[in-house]
């Protein structure tokens, strides 16, 4: 089983129904879950056989940088028709500038005619009493000539100012056309944008996922630990990973988590479920790192070292829940994997879980600090099968839990183990990812 089948498996699992839960839990463990508790299996619950290979997605990316490509000329066509409409010499901007240049002139010359006809029915006014029948007619004559000037000036007015509006609404059309048209091609560019990007992400995962890693290693991992934790206490685990394999491994590491479970089954978890405050803090130590280390960044993984053949080892773990956590259930996580110098790698099919009580704080007493001793160095790793104690000198019997074993628990909430396939998930991502930066390097 490849990295990223056993991520895609975790992911699908935790975003889907719990019966798609159990019926994909199988993929993660040895453990065949009852005959009663099992679908029978089919093409759908194989996530390798719905992921597309890496040729496909190579072509979903050059189909969506076509688009985009095609939608960047069209966003850029669209803003050089915005810009076309404010230039001068753009037919619809001529246009309304020859209308407004009419309109004008029709305006001024509106206001001559009626500026004559003003003083032609003055000029009739002023004639003196003694005006001749001829001096009386021009000027009748007069105001008659200057009210047919002054109707067609207006009439000229009114036409010219129509051809205005008329261009002016034109030039605005096509504006508001253009403008709507750039709206709709930043947004079409902006979505293929997007959908390349998305495209290049799962090229990028895929090729990530895609390795020289062993399929479904014989590396096993089992978390043992109390049944009960007190909120604002802390409490230790132990984490064994044996190597089952027909050869030492060079560098082992392993990958823990845990999660307090949702106050109420019926809450929903999905891959947008924030599950920040739902983290426990773990925190751990090897015999290569005796202080108490929290997973970072710097420190993502349990860094083991070299087991061999048949050899296990034995890593502290040191679990703290929040002081203010409400009572109820909570989950620990955990998986292997491991590189050799050869350049071979592989990740572990065997998913160990714990699940255990959360009790509430006592609200009398004030929470304790974490305690600061120094931690017992952890065994180092041995050859053969021994009896190597676990590190904390208990001998309590290791929960050898999987995915499937707990699918079918019904004391656990589904969500909760739908929460933990995301983070078990997530560390697989992580594992791809360093390998791949080391062959960058």
């Amino acid at each position: 089983m490849k990295i990223r089948r056993i991520l895609a498996t975790a992911v699908a699992a935790a975003v889907t129904t719990p019966v798609v839960f159990l019926s994909a839990a199988p993929a993660f463990a040895d453990t065949k879950p009852s005959a009663s508790t099992q679908k029978p299996a089919t093409h759908e619950d194989d996530p390798d056989e719905d992921m597309p290979s890496v040729e496909e997605l190579k072509a979903a990316v050059a189909l969506a940088q076509k688009e985009y490509d095609e939608a960047v000329a069209e966003l850029a066509k669209a803003k050089g028709d915005v810009e076309a409409l404010g230039k001068d010499d753009n037919p619809l901007v001529v246009a309304v500038a020859g209308a407004k240049k009419a309109a004008d002139e029709a305006a001024a010359k509106k206001t001559a005619a009626d500026e004559a006809l003003v003083k032609a029915e003055q000029a009739v006014k002023d004639l003196p009493v003694d005006a001749t029948e001829e001096q009386k007619a021009a000027a009748a004559a007069a105001v008659t000539a200057a009210q047919t000037t002054a109707t067609e000036a207006a009439t000229a007015k009114t036409a010219a100012d129509a051809k205005l509006t008329e261009t002016t609404a034109a030039l605005k059309a096509a504006k508001d056309a253009a403008e709507r048209v750039l709206k709709l091609a930043k947004k079409v560019e902006e979505a293929a944008k997007e959908k390349l990007a998305e495209a290049k992400d799962e090229l990028e995962f895929a090729e990530e996922m895609e390795g020289e890693c062993a399929d479904e290693a014989a590396l096993k991992v089992a978390l043992t630990g109390p049944k009960k934790v007190t909120a604002g206490k802390s409490a230790l685990f132990s984490l064994r990973v044996t190597n089952d394999t027909d050869r030492t491994l060079d560098a082992v590491e392993a990958y823990v988590s845990a999660l307090r479970a949702p106050e109420s089954e019926d809450e929903v978890i999905d891959e947008d479920t924030d599950l920040t405050d739902r983290f426990i803090t773990v925190e751990w130590s090897s015999a290569d790192n005796l202080e108490w280390t929290s997973f970072s960044e710097e420190f993502p993984s349990i860094e083991i070292g070299k087991i061999a053949k048949g050899g296990h080892a034995d890593v502290k773990l040191r679990l703290t829940v929040d002081a203010d956590a409400p009572a109820g259930k909570g989950m620990a996580f955990a998986f292997g994997a491991y590189e050799n110098n050869d350049g071979s790698c592989g990740t572990g099919d065997d998913f160990s879980t714990l699940d255990f009580e959360i009790l509430a704080a006592d609200k009398g007493d004030k929470p304790k600090p974490k305690p600061t001793d120094t931690p017992t160095p952890a065994p180092t790793a041995t050859g053969g099968n021994t009896n190597t104690t676990q590190q904390g000198g208990s001998s309590v019997t290791p929960v050898n839990g999987t995915l499937a074993a707990t699918g079918a628990n019904d004391t656990l909430p589904l969500g909760l183990a739908a929460a933990g396939a995301v983070a078990l998930g997530a560390g697989a991502l992580v594992v791809a990812r360093r390998r791949k930066a080391g062959a960058d390097a």
